[in-house]
């Protein structure tokens, strides 16, 4: 399954790095955003839904923090985990 990280770029290319995913015949996949790109990750599945894949599911959704060290103290970061899937296609 593969995962595109959502950060500080424009929401379109999210979207359109999710599309080339699905275009290579992948049926999974996970977005993974944090702290305020969390908005973004979530814009980018509604896109998604809206204008590329009708038939795209939210398989999952995982939220929780991460924990690092910056400057010397712990820092939390909320995240979360969009999973998406396509269904197979029908067999004729």
């Amino acid at each position: 399954m593969r995962m595109v990280i959502v950060g500080s770029k424009p929401v379109m290319n999210y979207v359109m790095a999710c599309v080339t995913i699905l275009d290579e015949g992948e049926r999974e996949l996970v977005l993974r955003a944090r702290g305020s790109a969390i908005s973004k990750a979530v814009e980018t599945v509604q896109i998604l839904r809206r204008s590329f894949y009708k038939d795209i599911e939210v398989s999952s959704i995982k939220i929780g923090s991460d924990e690092f060290e910056a400057g010397g103290r712990i820092v939390r970061s909320s995240f979360i985990e969009i999973g998406l899937r396509r269904p197979e296609e029908p067999l004729d």
